[in-house]
């Protein structure tokens, strides 16, 4: 697991899987959001990614739960002791 120092982003191929997941159920699980629309702090990409569960097929489920695990994992390694 990586580590992420507090007040670091996350790890750029992860906001670029969770955006690539948003663009890929935008019609189908997210169409009440603007075009445009990508999260842009971890809070709103757990929100967004349970919405995406929500509403999604088995599929799409499990792939928005594994970026939600990842996701977790890093706030998680952000709130642990140094």
């Amino acid at each position: 697991m990586t580590y992420v120092r507090p007040g670091t982003a996350p790890p750029e191929d992860l906001v670029r899987a969770i955006d690539a997941l948003v663009d890929e159920c935008r019609v189908e699980c997210l169409w009440y959001l603007r075009p445009d629309y990508h999260p842009r702090t971890d809070v709103e990409r757990l929100q967004i990614l349970e919405a995406i569960q929500a509403r999604a097929d088995r599929d799409v489920f499990m792939r928005a739960g594994r970026l939600k695990e990842w996701l977790s994992r890093l706030s998680s390694a952000e709130s642990a002791p140094s």
